[in-house]
């Protein structure tokens, strides 16, 4: 990458580290801090935390489009704004109501599809792939500092004293946008923004794509239903010392990430490299099946299904900016985020149900059909074409 793709690919990953630290604090704690608010019952409480990502789900498409018409800043400061404004209303909130509308509000802020396809704006196809790892490994560097700082943070500030961070956070990542990132000089879309979503949804090519972000959120939300309770068995650790293993084991998975992405778009080998991180979460997902809870086994297939997930999150966005029109991207990444928002959902679900059917033997084996499924689509998939999209910016 030249100085201004890298500049880029840096200040958009950390506006998307912004948004995710902050959301990933909340999943630790919720629902302990929650059970004090007046009107919390189970079901408030797991409808408050669930909220978020419902609106971001079905808003996904409409800001992808949008950017495409108004620009990606505009809604990307726009969509942080909204997602601040959540985000004080839950900190001020007395009720679980109260949390349960700056939830939603925190939604509505859906940026993530404006983010990536700026990314996408603003790098050449030959390195697009390497800029899309960076901003998807934020999800795992998120995801470990978030389970660090968040239970220490909740234990002095309470579940307010987390919403008024994160409405800190969204501030924060506005004036990285607004100060920091560069400016694509191609102008936005300006044909009518159905014709390019309709465009979108009749492309096999992106359906698949969709399909896989779908599964891969899926499979990685119904397997954290028995995950904590293996590692317990297998280690011996509690929940609130799994940090412990989950550190090293994400700085692992992403360092052996590397060299398969290198191998990948250096050499062609995409649609290879994307089947064999399918099939190398189907494998981890049979060993943890298959072999009980010992500390060998589960050590490996955990590293092994993250290294693959870790893939998958870098290659994804970028084979979905390959295969979409250029003036489409906003609207092919709206759906794919909305694919994404709705695989959580339904591994959340899907998973709940075949843990009460089939324990936790149920749960890995509904994860492993999922990821069959989808290897079979995958090998349907043609191979992407490079093609000089270098972005000219200010």
């Amino acid at each position: 990458m030249n100085a201004i793709e890298l500049r880029a690919t840096i200040c958009l990953a950390g506006v998307f580290a912004a948004r995710l630290l902050g959301l990933f604090m909340i999943y630790p704690i919720f629902a302990h801090y929650a059970r004090a608010l007046p009107g919390a019952s189970p079901q408030m409480i797991g409808l408050a935390l669930g909220a978020y990502g419902l609106t971001q789900a079905l808003l996904q498409v409409p800001l992808g489009m949008l950017s495409d018409r108004f620009g990606r800043k505009t809604v990307i400061s726009i969509g942080l704004t909204v997602f601040g404004l959540g985000s004080v209303v839950a900190a001020l909130a007395t009720t679980i109501e109260g949390v349960l509308l700056g939830r939603v509000l925190q939604g509505a802020g859906a940026v993530g599809s404006s983010i990536l396809a700026m990314v996408a704006d603003l790098t050449r196809d030959e390195v697009r792939t390497r800029a899309m790892a960076v901003v998807g490994a934020t999800i795992g560097v998120s995801f470990s500092l978030a389970v660090l700082v968040g239970p220490p943070i909740a234990a002095v500030a309470g579940l307010a004293g987390i919403f008024w961070i994160i409405a800190g956070l969204a501030v924060a990542g506005i004036a990285i946008t607004l100060g920091l990132v560069p400016t694509p000089t191609r102008s936005p879309a300006r044909g009518p923004a159905w014709s390019s979503f309709l465009s979108v949804l009749g492309d096999g090519e992106l359906l698949r794509l969709d399909l896989a972000v779908f599964t891969l959120h899926a499979v990685l939300t119904a397997s954290f239903l028995v995950v904590p309770a293996v590692l317990s068995q297998a280690l011996g650790l509690d929940n609130a010392s799994q940090w412990k293993f989950y550190l090293p084991m994400l700085v692992a998975a992403m360092a052996l990430m590397v060299p398969a992405i290198i191998v990948a778009e250096t050499r062609g080998r995409m649609k290879e490299g994307f089947i064999a991180a399918i099939a190398t979460i189907a494998v981890s997902l049979i060993l943890l099946a298959t072999l009980g809870a010992g500390a060998l086994a589960t050590t490996v297939a955990l590293t092994a299904f993250f290294t693959a997930f870790n893939v998958m999150e870098a290659m994804l966005p970028s084979l979905v900016t390959k295969f979409a029109p250029a003036d489409a991207k906003g609207a092919a990444t709206g759906v794919y985020s909305t694919a994404q928002f709705f695989g959580i959902f339904a591994g959340g679900a899907g998973g709940g149900a075949m843990l009460a059917a089939g324990g936790a033997t149920g749960v890995l084996a509904f994860a492993v059909a999922l990821t069959f499924i989808w290897l079979a689509v995958a090998l349907t998939m043609r191979r992407p074409a490079p093609r000089p999209t270098a972005a000219p910016i200010r």
